[in-house]
């Protein structure tokens, strides 16, 4: 039996279920919560998985529709010029959006000043990432008689770039004569989320119990059962203790996406290729840089970050579920060569040289889980991987202010230049 594409809105409506669905699997399995695996993405992956079965088994041929038009829902994230034609928006845009505005509001400038070497130290890290994946991209192509544009599509254009660099590149490439750029980036870039979030987390918890780190009181000595903190009805129920203070924070998140919408309008006009939520991000950094330099105290960092995490956590829970994991079984040869390599590639640079380079501590695990996130998946998954990590070991603030500003917009002014030269380069 097939069904026809199913309405974007079931996506929204599923969220909650699936990460209580992701939540109660976590309780079941202390492993997962050992290895640091976010809620979002278990239950995003097992709903995926149960919809593959279906279709498998032939029992059900099941198909999401991942876009809307309904003004109401775009046009918080829509600049006006562009929202009067009602365009078709991703449902999960404004999650996404939302969190990443969230980053941008609760990371202090103190913070990021207090950080100065690891930052600069991750973003070389990630820079220099980029260069390799392109490398050993190519590298393979070529020996495997494949087209060398496929190894910088299956290098960071997707795995630091993510999808919304392969959109904001994909003409790019079929000019240069890799005509299926977006669609093999897509595919490209899902493989990609799917590997972080079930990698960043673990390698993370590797490396310290490598090193002797123990868990900080979140949870029982190792020989004891994995609990993990209450998750997202906790986190609810948090950020609405204070019902006047999450309103304000509500509706200053929502100013800024929609001030935000209009700075990613103007740099698109500039040429600039960056993703949707960049305007948003930039927003609330320069909201958060006027709030403390005018001794402001009402922003509140714990009430940004349950604020953040619920998005955060909805919105991987909406794109995980709508994942065609049929697609993914169906890769090419070649693309799923260079992918894998990559990403193995990218673990052991992260594992062998990021790590030692970061200190060693928590705070460096903490960023490496991270570095792994949008290095080989998205900024999202990261930070989902590292909330997981603060959730059983403690809080790691450096690396949580630190590792968004990185993957969300500071990769982007290096990975943009690295990708067009290599793309000048294959021409």
């Amino acid at each position: 039996m097939t069904l026809s594409p199913i309405s974007a809105w079931w996506l929204l409506v599923l969220a909650c279920p699936v990460l209580f669905a992701g939540e109660a699997l976590l309780r079941r399995v202390p492993a997962l919560v050992r290895c640091n695996i976010p809620a979002s993405v278990t239950g995003g992956l097992l709903a995926a998985a149960l919809v593959l079965g279906l279709q498998a088994t032939g029992l059900l041929q099941i198909s999401w529709q991942t876009r809307v038009t309904a003004g109401w829902w775009t046009w918080l994230a829509t600049p006006e010029p562009e929202w009067f034609s009602r365009p078709a928006k991703a449902v999960n845009l404004p999650l996404l959006v939302g969190f990443f505005t969230c980053v941008g509001l609760a990371a202090p400038l103190s913070i990021l000043r207090t950080g100065g070497r690891a930052l600069v130290i991750l973003l070389g890290a990630a820079t220099t990432l980029a260069v390799l994946q392109n490398f050993v991209g190519v590298g393979l192509a070529k020996a495997l008689d494949a087209p060398p544009l496929l190894g910088v599509v299956c290098g960071s254009l997707t795995l630091v770039g993510g999808h919304g660099t392969v959109l904001g590149f994909a003409s790019r490439f079929e000019e240069a004569g890799f005509a299926a750029a977006a669609t093999v980036g897509a595919a490209a870039a899902t493989f990609g989320l799917v590997a972080s979030g079930l990698l960043a987390g673990p390698l993370a918890e590797w490396l310290l119990r490598r090193r002797g780190v123990a868990v900080s009181g979140v949870e029982t000595r190792e020989s004891g059962p994995a609990t993990p903190r209450p998750g997202v009805v906790g986190d609810l129920r948090d950020f609405l203790s204070e019902p006047k203070t999450a309103v304000v924070h509500l509706l200053t998140v929502a100013v800024c996406i929609k001030a935000g919408a209009w700075v990613s309008f103007g740099l698109v006009k500039l040429g600039a290729t960056f993703p949707a939520y960049m305007g948003a991000l930039l927003v609330g950094l320069a909201v958060r840089a006027a709030h403390d330099a005018a001794g402001g105290t009402w922003l509140r960092g714990a009430t940004l970050v349950r604020l953040g995490g619920l998005l955060l956590a909805l919105f991987l829970a909406v794109t995980l579920t709508a994942l065609n994991l049929a697609e993914l079984a169906n890769v090419a040869g070649p693309m799923l060569v260079i992918l894998v390599l990559n990403i193995a590639l990218s673990l052991a640079f992260a594992a062998f040289v990021v790590w030692p380079l970061l200190g060693r501590d928590h705070e460096a695990a903490v960023m490496v889980a991270g570095l792994v996130g949008f290095g080989v998946g998205s900024t999202a998954t990261a930070v989902a991987a590292m909330n997981a990590i603060v959730r059983r070991r403690g809080p790691a603030p450096r690396a949580q202010a630190i590792v968004p500003a990185t993957g969300g917009f500071l990769i982007d002014l290096t990975n943009a230049p690295t990708t067009t030269a290599f793309l000048q380069w294959l021409r």
